[in-house]
């Protein structure tokens, strides 16, 4: 086969959380293997760093309020490098389809006929609260566990979270990308009567040499949160599970 009839692949990878032993066997393969490897900062410095020397390699931003990359961009950007014959890994923190755009990145491909494959990773929505000593479920706590975004689409006319029902949840509720709207989402489950004394844990940087923890309650965490500087990246676990902290003490990642 020549060079102009070599068709490209795309494998939308799942880095994990940050911890580069937490990268799957298969993750890895790929990574090395790639022409192209399509990334943000959410797999971290130490995967970033691993990257092969020989791969193209593509920051496209997605960096906190500030993206190098549009989505469609990106979308753009991962088509191109496809339709020129290379094998792109579009590398993703956490697993590409939870709050990791996957899906869309998906469709533009089943779109444009490109052949792709996802590649799953462990999420950070239960990776990063168990690095923390604090596990989603346990019988005398919790029996559900529900994820959900502390950021929608700011495009969005009306919000497709139900703050009563979240309010409502006897659950462990997980939150991604919270930090920036951390107050307004505190006060939405305050208003919709949810106990103030209910615990949260906010993790930063999860399962990173530099994880760190803040615990407090809906009463204060926000308070808390600010005295302590919190940033993103974070995942924030609201429930009583986060009590557990205390006696698995954390000891060995934070």
């Amino acid at each position: 086969m020549s060079i102009m009839e070599k068709k490209g692949k795309v494998y939308l990878v799942g880095s994990g959380p940050g911890d580069p032993e937490l990268l799957t066997i298969k993750a890895r393969r790929l990574i090395d293997s790639a022409d192209v490897v399509i990334y943000d900062q959410l797999p971290g410095e130490a995967i970033i760093a691993s990257l092969p020397q020989g791969a193209e390699k593509i920051d496209a931003g997605k960096y906190a309020g500030n993206h190098r990359l549009s989505q469609t961009e990106i979308n753009q950007l991962i088509i191109k490098k496809a339709k020129e014959g290379n094998m792109v890994v579009r590398l993703k923190g956490g697993d590409p389809y939870i709050f990791g755009r996957g899906g869309e990145e998906a469709e533009e491909l089943v779109n444009a006929g490109i052949e792709f494959e996802t590649v799953p990773g462990i999420t950070s929505a239960i990776a990063v609260p168990a690095y923390a000593g604090i596990p989603l479920t346990h019988r005398n706590y919790a029996s559900m566990v529900l994820f959900m975004t502390g950021h929608e689409d700011p495009t969005k006319e009306e919000s497709a979270l139900d703050w009563k029902y979240l309010a409502g949840f006897e659950g462990t509720i997980v939150i991604l990308m919270g930090v920036k709207m951390l107050e307004k989402n505190v006060k939405q489950l305050l208003k919709y009567g949810k106990n103030p004394s209910t615990p949260v844990a906010i993790i930063e940087r999860g399962t990173r040499p530099d994880q760190r923890l803040t615990t407090g309650n809906l009463e204060n965490i926000v308070n808390i949160s600010r005295e302590r500087g919190v940033k993103a990246p974070a995942i924030t676990v609201v429930g009583n599970v986060v009590e557990i902290n205390k006696i698995l003490g954390c000891i060995d990642h934070c």
